[in-house]
């Protein structure tokens, strides 16, 4: 199976062309086809895998289907550092589909933020912290979300957000499609997944802790 038979923006295919990927991984093969479905999953596979791509994709390509409108998609992320990468594999296939994605995260100086998050767009990537932050002063709204991606959900978890993605949630619409992706599979996911999502697909890839 290669990239081109996924239903997949084609946009989004040159991108990946010029990057010399046509072949996806096992996460990507498996998790690509429900998330274009609109199916809320929640994904196993350890770290280096191709998780960004497995949701960056689908969700891109659902976007492109619709009238483009600000705070569309959540991609939450538990470090600053995974933030800036997510947010540059996410931009870079945006930018080809002119879809615009911003990146929020603690240790940075908020003013670039509320000035990125205020003109709006589409696509957020943001630390729990620092998006509670904005939500608070009133620098963005999701009233119109569609998408919520938790990327590496239990490190998130280890580090002590979970009563920030509570908080989070209580904020977001609850009809939405939801993907969480994870390299382990802590009592604390499966909790969440089944309070929070809605008959979601599981998939794992791999051995798993």
């Amino acid at each position: 199976m290669e990239f081109k038979d996924f239903e997949i923006h084609p946009r989004a295919l040159s991108v990946l062309e010029e990057q010399g990927l046509t072949t996806p991984t096992a996460i990507q093969e498996q998790a690509i086809p429900p998330a274009l479905a609109g199916r809320d999953i929640v994904a196993i596979a350890q770290t280096g895998t191709g998780k960004t791509l497995a949701f960056a994709l689908p969700l891109l390509t659902r976007l492109a289907q619709t009238k483009i409108t600000p705070n569309r998609a959540l991609i939450l992320t538990p470090t600053r550092e995974l933030a800036v990468q997510v947010h540059g594999v996410v931009e870079e296939i945006a930018r080809a589909m002119k879809i615009r994605a911003t990146c929020v995260y603690g240790g940075a100086a908020m003013n670039p933020q509320v000035s990125a998050l205020r003109k709006g767009s589409p696509v957020i990537v943001a630390t729990p912290g620092r998006l509670l932050d904005h939500l608070a002063r009133g620098n963005v709204r999701f009233n119109k979300l569609d998408t919520l991606i938790f990327d590496e959900a239990d490190r998130m978890l280890d580090m002590g957000f979970l009563p920030d993605i509570r908080e989070l949630l209580k904020k977001l619409p609850s009809e939405r499609h939801t993907m969480m992706f994870s390299a382990t599979f802590p009592d604390e996911i499966n909790s969440l997944a089944r309070q929070f999502m809605r008959e979601p697909e599981w998939i794992s890839v791999g051995a798993i802790s």
